[in-house]
């Protein structure tokens, strides 16, 4: 399928071919038949991407200041390989469409194929033939509001949103300050609300659009449009020197004007709500003596920012919020039905989505033109099924032993791993998947797969591939690295293993059922050659040993994926095994023992201030400090080991000090978290048919861990492991 891109490294937006999508449970796929270019958001992320990399620096200082900080963490040379992945992945612009359903995943109640809809939202209703869209960003059309029309209705929620903000009542006056897309949407709604509205806008043709609205709609009588030089004077007139009831500013403008003219006009106690990107340093004399009350207006609605509603579908009663998000698309589309919301004459471009690279000439004015709304349009026709893409491989190797799938390519395979086998001449790379399947084509192409898919199945089942790296997110790793087995793959799996008992359970019972494939979960800091070096300072010891493992994890909001139970399992399970793998690693065996607390999280933590102690079958004790609430500028791992006569300390896997007799020796070198390493041993394992690089009963004792500890800490109560 044909979709519209940004490279925000290089500036560049293109038209690429990428994999159709495949919709997961919640989610339609979408044909689309029209998108709307936002004019607003889209133009800010392509002139961001076209600066130069100082310009960009200068626009974003806040993310200046969090690589900064990364680097005398980690290195200049990690940080700046982290900055240029994360620039060179491809965004899809576009966040309003319209078209069919064609394909549904479970749990979709409501919807069916062949349905005609709205879709909203980032990163979902993006400009390219198909789209996975949830459930609470979909909206069924009446039959008379076409697909140009509906392309316009997440827009249009914008805009009623900001309107319901200012909460006008029937006959009150309403200034609208900005007369493009928002602006001219937002006096319809005003309007046809029953209240009395006056645009205000620069410019001429717009001004005189607005006017025609209300002269040619008998739904928008009660609407008038002036230019700014006459909005102060027109205003008196308008409101019999009362003032305005609600100002809505819709401009797009760095300048304070609009906050001055708005305090100018309100009456006292008015509300001003700004739903444009304006300059915000308000004159407090005005407001202050109005006492006025403003309002920044977030987006489409309640729901907006929220996983739980918009990825998740979960919908907020409408006897606590009326108008939610999806409410409010509703609402737009009714409107529309109804005729007292018509954007037919808001339309001054249209482009086949093959030309859209001009439809953004047009909103970034490299073509002279005026515009105001940019439609895209796309082919009709009956869906091909193009799940899968080929490229030819821009890498070619000898060995073909270790023929690799991948399923997942986010920032951590396209930082870390791909790279790495890139450049390792023991994996042949096939094919890379992703449910979107445009971060797959982005990564089949750089890193050298021979193809790229939307579809696991694809890969999984692929006879060419004997061997599955699962990148994905962490709630679908067990069941994927199930799968694999079961279809007689060799499988490595990023941590965590699973992030709950049943899901490990499956696990379990499919290594039991198999003794030609082998399974590894990313534990990589095992495989650090100063891990490994640490480990052999103390391999012919006799007595019971003291790790302490500090960890400064730095904060992460609770609405964070990671922090979900059910999709990210929380910090503990999804990350804090990597750190109880490491004394497991050291310790020659799993815990027999753990006793965890935690700091009170005091609506800020979501359990991650923790102290876990475990207790090993020989009677080492090893304590993994796991930390919310530290500085981020402050390396983030110290491992210290005591044992017989013999201190040993691994600054993040920078420096390994070892002090024995009096006498210290140090090494140090660039950090190494053990990723090339880890690959290498699971490449040996499956070349050579050894046994796996970690013991099963080590990996399934470390993910039972990571859920004793989070038992003890609600238990308050130490957990005996049944590591059998």
């Amino acid at each position: 399928m044909k979709q519209l891109l940004q490279n925000i490294k290089n500036g560049k937006t293109t038209i690429e071919d990428v994999p159709i999508p495949t919709p997961r449970e919640g989610q339609a796929l979408v044909k689309v038949a029209a998108s709307l270019v936002s004019a607003g958001t889209e133009r800010m992320v392509v002139e961001f991407a076209e600066k130069s990399y100082l310009g960009k620096a200068r626009s974003r200082p806040d993310l200046v200041k969090q690589t900064l900080d990364k680097a005398r963490r980690e290195g200049f040379m990690p940080t700046i390989n982290a900055v240029f992945n994360r620039l060179d992945q491809p965004m899809g612009l576009g966040y309003s469409s319209a078209g069919v359903i064609v394909a549904l995943g479970k749990n979709m109640q409501g919807f069916k194929v062949g349905q005609r809809v709205a879709c909203a939202g980032g990163g979902y209703a993006m400009h390219a033939e198909y789209n996975v869209v949830p459930r609470n960003l979909l909206t069924p059309l009446p039959k008379n509001v076409d697909f140009e029309s509906a392309a316009f209705t997440t827009l249009g929620a914008i805009a009623l949103h900001g309107f319901r903000l200012a909460e006008p009542q029937l006959g009150e006056n309403v200034a609208v300050i900005g007369l493009g897309l928002l602006g001219l949407l937002t006096i319809q709604l005003a309007s046809a609300a029953g209240c009395n509205v006056l645009g205000i806008d620069l410019d001429p043709k717009r001004i005189l659009l607005a006017s025609s609205l209300g002269r040619f709609n008998a739904a928008q009588r009660g609407l008038e449009a002036v230019a700014r030089s006459q909005a102060e004077s027109a205003a008196s007139a308008f409101t019999q020197n009362r003032g305005f009831d609600s100002i809505i500013i819709c401009a797009d403008t760095p300048s304070n004007d609009p906050v001055e003219l708005a305090g100018v006009i309100a009456r006292d106690r008015a509300k001003v709500v700004a739903t444009g990107a304006v300059g915000l340093n308000i004159p407090r004399k005005i407001y202050y003596e109005k006492e006025l009350s403003f309002i920044n207006s977030r987006s489409y609605g309640p729901g907006r920012y929220d996983a739980s509603y918009e990825e998740t579908g979960n919908d907020y009663p409408i006897g606590y919020i009326r108008w939610t998000e999806g409410r409010n698309f509703q609402a737009v589309v009714d409107l529309m039905a109804g005729g007292r919301l018509k954007v037919e004459s808001l339309i001054s471009h249209r482009f086949d989505i093959e030309d859209g690279v001009k439809a953004y000439e047009v909103i970034t004015g490299k073509k002279k033109e005026p515009f105001l709304g940019v439609v895209l349009k796309y082919p009709e026709g009956k869906m091909k099924e193009e799940r899968k893409i080929e490229f030819p491989s821009i890498v070619s190797r000898q060995s073909k032993i270790v023929n690799l799938g991948v399923l997942g390519a986010g920032l951590f395979a396209n930082s870390i791993l791909l790279p790495i086998l890139k450049n390792n001449k023991d994996f042949e790379l096939v094919g890379i998947a992703s449910s979107g399947g445009l971060h797959a084509q982005h990564s089949g192409k750089k890193f050298g797969f021979q193809y790229a898919t939307s579809s696991e199945d694809e890969i999984i089942n692929d006879p060419q591939i004997n061997a599955v790296a699962i990148l994905t997110r962490h709630d679908t790793h067990a069941d994927l690295a199930a799968k694999a087995l079961k279809a007689g793959k060799h499988v490595f799996v990023e941590k965590p293993l699973a992030i709950n008992s049943k899901q490990l359970s499956v696990i379990s019972k499919q290594l039991s059922k198999i003794d030609h494939c082998l399974l590894l979960t990313g534990f990589n800091r095992r495989f650090s050659p100063l891990a490994r070096r640490l480990k052999s300072s103390i391999a012919n010891r006799q007595s019971s040993m003291y790790l302490h493992y500090r960890v400064n994890a730095g904060f992460i909001p609770p609405n964070h994926w990671t922090q979900d139970p059910t999709i990210g399992g929380g910090r503990i399970i999804g990350e804090a095994c990597h750190f109880i793998d490491v004394l497991t690693f050291l310790a020659g065996a799993p815990p027999a023992r753990v006793s965890a607390v935690a700091l009170p999280d005091d609506g800020k933590y979501s359990e991650d201030n923790v102290s876990m102690t475990f207790t090993f079958p020989d009677g080492s004790i090893g304590v993994v400090d796991y930390l919310a609430n530290g500085d981020k500028s402050m390396p983030k791992e110290r491992l210290e080991v005591f044992c017989e006569g013999t201190v040993a300390v691994l600054d993040d896997y920078v420096s390994l000090s070892v002090v024995k007799d009096g006498k210290k020796t140090v090494e140090s070198g660039a950090q190494d978290k053990g990723w090339r390493e880890e690959m290498d041993a699971f490449a040996e394992s499956v070349r050579a048919g050894k046994e796996p690089p970690i013991p099963y009963e080590q990996i399934v004792a470390v993910t039972k861990s990571t859920f004793a500890a989070v038992e003890s800490i609600r238990s308050q109560s130490a957990i005996e492991l049944n590591n059998r």
